[in-house]
């Protein structure tokens, strides 16, 4: 990868310079790190860059979460209504059994078509500095949206929406009690923020990691301390910190070395498509890897099944680092303690529909 004199940097170049950048500043940041109270200088440097998850609901922008909206957000999120043909729900995708993703290369949906990503898993993501691989949706309201429309995905329509829900009385109580200040309740708007507050209580605290940032130096066995320290050490950690582990900001996929089309196809140039600017081609948002044990196929490709090829790609492609089997199994070692605990989801009882509910449309 060469730039001549005088030509503007390519996104490849400024994000090798950015990832470089972050991962000096890491070191140097955290090198001189004093022992932790209660632990070792490996977790002092790891407080430098890492949070542990907190245990209490995060604040959701916009939207006031309260028990009436998370209850009715439950039931939507698990409602196949919400879909044209009555097949599809939010958990189709984001299987709360399954690490908040469906475990296949690219989601199916209407028709049983494939779409185009990966599904990203869903715990945590109210976390995420944006949701979606490209970040074209700014929060988990705006998220919410998309599927429901999406003609590859739910394909159904917001007078569509409306009209399965307010054919429904139990929903419309339901409505009711979670937006009661309001003269037309049952909306589209408020369909995507019900489905918010219940998604922003999908967080997986008390991991290992979080552990041992929280002072229980055995938290972690030495195999994953060592991964830690590589983590850290190669650069992994320049776009993967913070308390989601990632998931708060875009950087290129290839920083030095492009993967094949195998796993980066040409035809999907990520941001770009967001931002139509030349410098965000294949630029992605960076992922949370909490759970990421939980949750293969990797990259928003889908194309890679083993955690392990995973971190040696990260390795080629991000770092230009050739990582030895060693590294590479001391990494996964680490990136295993990232396990959360799984939200406890009790499926809802959906309340039935009405002679005039409209009948599921598989065309």
């Amino acid at each position: 990868m060469h730039a001549q004199t005088g030509e503007r940097p390519t996104a490849a170049l400024k994000g090798l310079l950015v990832t470089a950048t972050a991962a000096l500043s890491i070191l140097a940041a955290t090198a001189g790190a004093a022992p932790a109270a209660g632990g070792d200088a490996l977790m002092g440097r790891a407080r430098e860059l890492f949070k542990p998850l907190p245990a209490t609901l995060p604040v959701v922008r916009d939207n006031a979460v309260t028990r009436e909206k998370i209850d009715l957000g439950k039931m939507l999120f698990f409602d196949p209504r919400l879909s044209a043909s009555g097949i599809f729900s939010c958990n189709s995708c984001h299987n709360l059994g399954l690490g908040g993703v469906d475990g296949l290369e690219t989601s199916v949906g209407h028709g049983w078509q494939k779409g185009p990503r990966n599904a990203p898993t869903v715990l945590n993501a109210v976390l995420n500095v944006a949701q979606f691989w490209d970040g074209r949706a700014e929060d988990l309201k705006a998220q919410a949206k998309g599927p429901i429309q999406a003609g590859v995905e739910m394909n159904s329509t917001p007078d569509r929406v409306m009209a399965v829900l307010n054919s429904i009385p139990a929903y419309k109580v339901k409505f009711a009690d979670a937006f009661p200040n309001e003269k037309n309740p049952v909306s589209f708007d408020n369909v995507a923020m019900a489905i918010e507050a219940f998604e922003a209580t999908l967080t997986t605290p008390a991991a290992p990691f979080d552990q041992y940032l929280e002072g229980k130096a055995d938290a972690l066995t030495d195999m994953q301390k060592a991964g830690l320290e590589l983590f850290i050490d190669k650069g992994c950690a320049g776009c993967h910190n913070g308390v989601n582990v990632g998931g708060h900001d875009y950087f290129p996929f290839g920083v030095v070395t492009k993967p094949g089309a195998e796993i980066l196809p040409p035809g999907d140039k990520g941001r770009f498509a967001v931002t139509k600017t030349a410098d965000d081609e294949y630029v992605f948002r960076a992922p949370t890897l909490r759970n990421v044990a939980l949750t293969a196929p990797y990259f928003h490709s889908g194309k890679v099944w083993d955690l392990r090829q995973a971190v040696a790609v990260m390795g080629s492609s991000q770092l230009g680092a050739a990582l030895s089997d060693q590294e590479i199994d001391k990494i996964t070692a680490f990136l295993t303690a990232l396990t959360g605990q799984q939200p406890r989801v009790d499926y809802p009882l959906l309340p039935a529909s009405t002679p005039a509910t409209p009948q599921p449309v598989f065309k």
